[in-house]
């Protein structure tokens, strides 16, 4: 505690603002727990930036925490691009303080000779990944937290290629952020160089999506398909509904209880569509409207969530690893009746999300990447394999991306190319479900649970250290009955084979993840969160579907397999 308070006493130092040396001396004074949680640790990048509560301290964000960060990636780009004009593109979404972190954060880059690109209100992080290729930007950043609780923000850093960082620039990043000291940061803004955005890039991103998320469906089949849209009240309330409109869909409705940006998000105990609560009152009005389809984003609008008629016409929730084999599995089809496959082609997901994926792919014959966590690393496999053509992909959290004029999970393309396969379905009197069904009798039934638990705080944090290590050094041998067959520690980078104990390496950058190979196919993965204070376990296990009619009664043994394996951990 002794360090910690003296972290905190450097904050009461002239180089903070009055306000912030009132709350640091206020929690100094009163809040022991709280002081100790703001300064134990410096806030992190993780698998989707860096993420944090608001407030003041190390470990949180504020113009300080973020302010270095800027100061020190300015400084980071003129090592980088030292004979080029520095130019920065920055969105924010609908959280409280993102338009004024945004600003700061303009301030900053400007005060350090770059030129920044700032929107001119809040716009969806798709937009943004967009905008640095469409500017010919070095570097782009977005004010959110995605779906995080309220109290929340957070600052994704992206590339000149539109993908956010990894690695080796964002180790160099770090470290340049983590040699500076507060008052390195230079607030004072070059006005000059801050130009408004808005307009010119929503026409260019709007006709980039509808160009690459629209395909065959004709107008008559758009205009029939009924459309229930919730932003959660969030960002993508400013393009989808026009993005929906330019393309051809004429019957959508919006749940407009919910289609105010607000940061409190108080229709919603989670603004998350991997949440089925959320979705609740654009549930409810697609039954009174009697809608085929829903579709819900996240605050920032990079994941969406789908609802669509199963066979007894009632309404449910795709879960992230349904919707991304129904949009791949599309694609792939569109391109092998327009274009056929050259051979270089590939679709992307990542170690937790079905194996579903890289069926599919050998079907088609078509490779399938498959990376860490995060849409980072599907971007850089993108800027890693020039020579390949990239077609979609995406990750059971409830992200897809179509195509690469975006470098990083898109719900606004997403959302077009759901509604293409739903209006198709429906035209040829059939459903995205039966579709689903369709796909999992010609590749097998995969049924996938996640379970996430939150652990709060340093005592948190620490519980989900302890849990991993537990695992790495009691290995289980069975999980429900069925016997381990082999066991991939990310962060060790080998595989070990259970039953001859050989080690042998893994060709993939380090991560704190371990995943469990059954001997009848079934996989299980445990990784701590690297946006929240959580632990997730993923299971994924599959069985054979003769016929469509047999779905229910092969679903329900899965779901018995995946309820006993998950016995293990005695949630």
């Amino acid at each position: 505690m002794k360090e910690i308070l003296s972290k905190a006493k450097n904050w009461l130092s002239d180089t903070f603002d009055t306000h912030t040396r009132q709350q640091t001396q206020h929690l100094i004074e009163n809040d022991a727990k709280k002081l100790k949680d703001s300064f134990y640790k410096n806030l992190a990048f993780g698998t989707g930036g860096m993420r944090g509560i608001m407030g003041v301290g190390t470990n949180r964000i504020n113009k300080y925490t973020l302010g270095k960060n800027t100061q020190g990636i300015s400084s980071y780009l003129k090592k980088q691009f030292p004979n080029e004009q520095l130019q920065v593109a920055i969105a924010y979404d609908c959280r409280h303080n993102s338009k004024e972190l945004a600003q700061i954060v303009a301030n900053v880059f400007s005060a350090n000779g770059i030129e920044v690109f700032l929107f001119s209100d809040l716009r969806p992080t798709p937009e943004l990944s967009f905008a640095v290729k469409h500017l010919n930007c070095q570097c782009g950043i977005v004010l959110t937290a995605s779906h995080n609780p309220p109290e929340y923000n957070g600052y994704k850093v992206y590339w000149k290629d539109g993908g956010q960082l990894v690695p080796p620039e964002d180790a160099e990043i770090i470290n340049e952020i983590e040699n500076l000291e507060y008052q390195h940061i230079n607030f004072e803004a070059k006005k000059e160089l801050i130009q408004f955005i808005d307009k010119e890039v929503d026409e260019a991103f709007i006709a980039a999506s509808i160009k690459n998320g629209s395909f065959n469906a004709s107008a008559e089949a758009k205009s029939a398909l009924k459309i229930v849209f919730t932003s959660l009240h969030g960002t993508s309330i400013t393009l989808i509904p026009e993005v929906l409109k330019r393309a051809g869909y004429t019957h959508v409705k919006v749940v407009e209880e919910q289609a105010e940006p607000n940061g409190d998000f108080p229709t919603v105990k989670s603004p998350n569509p991997e949440e089925p609560e959320a979705l609740k009152m654009a549930l409810d009005l697609a039954e009174k409207e009697q809608a085929d389809i829903v579709i819900g984003t996240d605050p920032d609008g990079d994941r969406l969530g789908i609802a669509v008629r199963n066979q007894e016409g009632e309404m449910m929730v795709l879960n992230g690893n349904q919707a991304m084999v129904l949009m791949t599995d599309f694609l792939l089809k569109e391109h092998q009746q327009n274009q056929g496959f050259k051979g270089d082609e590939f679709i992307a997901s990542t170690i937790v999300s079905t194996p579903m994926m890289q069926k599919l792919a050998a079907h088609y014959g078509v490779e399938c990447k498959v990376g860490l966590t995060g849409f980072k690393w599907i971007a850089k496999m993108i800027k890693d394999f020039p020579e390949q053509e990239f077609i979609g992909g995406g990750e059971e959290s409830f992200g897809f991306m179509v195509g690469d004029f975006v470098r990083d999970k898109d719900a606004v393309t997403s959302t077009l190319l759901i509604c293409e396969i739903a209006a198709e379905a429906k035209n040829k009197n059939s459903t995205v479900y039966h579709q689903l069904l369709e796909l999992y009798k010609t590749h097998g039934l995969y049924q996938e649970e996640l379970v996430s638990l939150v652990k709060k705080g340093i005592e948190g944090a620490q519980e989900i250290q302890e849990m991993l290590k537990q695992l790495r050094e009691e290995t289980p041998t069975h999980f429900g009955g069925i016997a381990v067959k082999k066991v991939e520690d990310y962060q060790a980078s080998e595989v070990i084979d259970i039953e001859t104990g050989e080690k042998t390496s893994l060709d993939i950058p380090k991560s704190n993840v371990l995943i469990y190979h059954l001997e009848d196919g079934t996989q299980i993965a445990a990784r701590p969160s690297g946006t929240e204070p959580k632990i997730k376990f993923y299971v994924s296990t599959n069985a054979a579907l003769d016929k469509t009619e047999n779905y229910a009664t092969v679903k329900q043994e899965l779901d018995h397999k995946i309820e006993s394996v998950l016995s293990y951990f005695n949630f």
